[in-house]
């Protein structure tokens, strides 16, 4: 992370400090029940992306949330030009954030990049949020960082 310590990072390791307005014990506490309920929350993959960066994994948290920008993408041109961003970073092999998915699955991707679609990046993104829901997010719900956060919100609700 950079010099400057993100809001998270602060209420975690300072539970007397006040939360940020915008993050509510409900919510909060909301991501422990279901990994959906996580990634629909306003706050929620803003917090489990810092807490995957402090891992050193977050190539499948970029990648999801840049395939739900990719989809909003109108016009064909744009489309292209991301689809073609989007296969340089994450898809290709050895590329600077590849994520884990099937040959088959990479292949269909090169073939539909050529005319790409709002849903070209379908499955890996299918996939990469299987992979976040089976792995990562059963230990960010373990994680020092998540423990911190609800205590330190817990005691500024009750403030």
């Amino acid at each position: 992370m950079s010099r400057r310590t993100c809001w998270i990072c602060k209420v975690c390791r300072e539970a007397s400090e006040r939360r940020p307005a915008h993050l509510t014990l409900e919510e909060v506490l909301a991501w422990a029940r279901s990994f959906e309920e996580l990634m629909a929350t306003k706050h929620g993959p803003v917090v489990y992306a810092a807490y995957l960066k402090m891992e050193h994994s977050d190539e499948n948290i970029k990648f999801w949330m840049a395939c739900e920008t990719y989809k909003k993408i109108a016009s064909r041109r744009g489309r292209i030009s991301q689809a073609k961003k989007l296969c340089k970073l994450y898809i290709q092999p050895e590329s600077p954030r590849e994520i884990n998915i099937d040959s088959s699955t990479r292949e269909a991707i090169f073939r539909n990049i050529r005319e790409p679609t709002e849903t070209c990046f379908e499955e890996a993104q299918r996939i990469v949020y299987m992979h976040m829901e089976r792995d990562s997010y059963p230990r960010f719900l373990k994680s020092e960082t998540y423990q911190r956060l609800v205590k330190a919100v817990q005691s500024n609700a009750n403030s």
